[in-house]
């Protein structure tokens, strides 16, 4: 079997999501996200006001734009059995071409087929938990990172590039930021090209039009919302996308964002200006960091594009108003890509980097403070200082990753000569 990568990764993955499976089913998880999915179907196809509809024991609403529930409507034709088994199945694929689409961002594995990788890693990484949650939870953050990734992998200039962005932004308006960045990346690609030949007629380039498409693609999304949907359509652009309240509390541990750790640093529900000032500073910062690792390809930087994607999606989970930790699904990305760095640089301290990332993201180390999201006065808003550093350690790692990419690009962009692209 050792000589045969395909057999043995096809075994290992059939052992772990057969033992994944059953200990979900084993924790009886309710997958109470995806009742919500459901329940949104519903009111599309009863003809009910989405945004005042309420779901499962929680009283959750709906919190997406309307195209999202226009894409639920299929999980009415199932009972509720079948509807979470179809779900853990379709997630455990995703992941697989998660993997998959990771690997290929890296220009990995050399010796190995590059399917075998992904199922063997897709097996070991199916225990983390943002990906244990989202699965617990039946969320769609796995389809979401998969358009993302099946966007950005593409040849630049390839017909379809965008779509994937654009779908992925109309399911739920965070992916755009991919799309300001591929904006970004044109820019300044479009700046430096009129710097060298002096001709506006060149400044169009692949990542413009790459932007471009995603943002004509959501706008679609939007469109046939609002034909389909109108009522629920201006309930939601009208004032219903800025309540963000809707969607939980900022202070729970769960909250994996920037602004959950200054709530819960300040001790209030409401951190205000603490946080829109972190995160303004955070998105420029990201996104100048995701293009500077963009721009470092051509000067020779080695995995300039999974540097840059991965900054993105880093940078928009920070400055989301609530990131759950099942968001963090992008990990997989983050720690494949500081693991090529570490084989490539044959360095301990990259590989302790990696390993420690994988551990923070393994080790449900945000759940071991007190919690008590249905409460009154919840304990995250009385932590001590190491409860505070376990319950922001997504935050934590992410702010790290960044630093990092910021130092990687700015040293290829200042002192290596050309010869590499993105």
């Amino acid at each position: 079997m050792l000589r045969r990568p395909v057999t043995l990764a096809i075994a290992a993955s059939m052992v772990s999501f057969a033992a994944f499976w059953a200990a979900q089913r084993t924790a009886n998880v309710s997958m109470i996200d995806l009742m919500v999915y459901r329940a949104e179907g519903w009111a599309v196809r009863n003809g009910d006001d989405l945004y005042s509809m309420r779901a499962t024991y929680a009283g959750l609403p709906a919190t997406y734009p309307p195209f999202a529930a226009l894409l639920f409507l299929p999980l009415t034709l199932l009972d509720v059995a079948d509807m979470r088994g179809a779900a853990t199945f379709v997630n455990l694929g995703l992941l697989v071409v998660l993997t998959q689409l990771s690997l290929r961002l890296l220009g990995r594995p050399a010796r190995v087929p590059r399917w075998a990788a992904a199922l063997a890693i897709a097996s070991a990484v199916v225990w983390c938990e943002p990906v244990w949650t989202t699965l617990r939870y039946g969320q769609i953050n796995l389809l979401l990172a998969v358009l993302v990734l099946w966007d950005l992998t593409r040849r630049p200039g390839h017909r379809w590039a965008g779509v994937g962005i654009g779908v992925a932004a109309g399911i739920k308006l965070t992916p755009a930021m991919f799309a300001v960045f591929l904006a970004l990346y044109g820019l300044a690609r479009a700046w430096r090209r009129l710097r060298h030949t002096g001709r506006p007629a060149s400044l169009w380039n692949p990542w413009l039009r790459q932007a471009a498409v995603a943002t004509a693609t959501f706008l679609c999304t939007a469109l046939l919302s609002a034909v389909v949907l109108p009522h629920d359509s201006l309930r939601f652009w009208g004032g219903a996308v800025f309540q963000s309240g809707r969607v939980g509390r900022t202070e729970i541990t769960d909250n994996q964002s920037l602004s959950g750790v200054a709530a819960r640093l300040l001790h209030t529900g409401e951190p205000g200006g603490l946080w829109m000032a972190l995160a303004f500073l955070v998105a420029v910062l990201g996104l100048g960091t995701a293009v500077a690792a963009a721009l470092a390809g051509r000067r020779g930087l080695p995995h300039a594009r999974a540097w840059a994607v991965v900054a993105c999606a880093v940078t928009t989970l920070l400055i989301s108003p609530i990131s759950w930790s099942h968001h963090w699904v992008w990990c997989l990305p983050l720690m494949l890509l500081l693991g090529a760095e570490a084989q490539r640089r044959g360095s301990l301290r990259w590989l302790a980097g990696a390993l420690l990332a994988g551990l923070v993201f393994c080790s449900y180390a945000l759940w071991w403070v007190p919690r008590d999201a249905g409460s009154a006065h919840p304990p995250e808003l009385h932590q001590s200082g190491s409860e505070m550093v376990l319950s922001a350690c997504y935050p934590l790692v992410g702010a790290v990753f960044l630093t990092v990419t910021a130092v990687v690009a700015l040293r290829t962009l200042c002192g290596s000569a050309p010869g590499g692209r993105m």
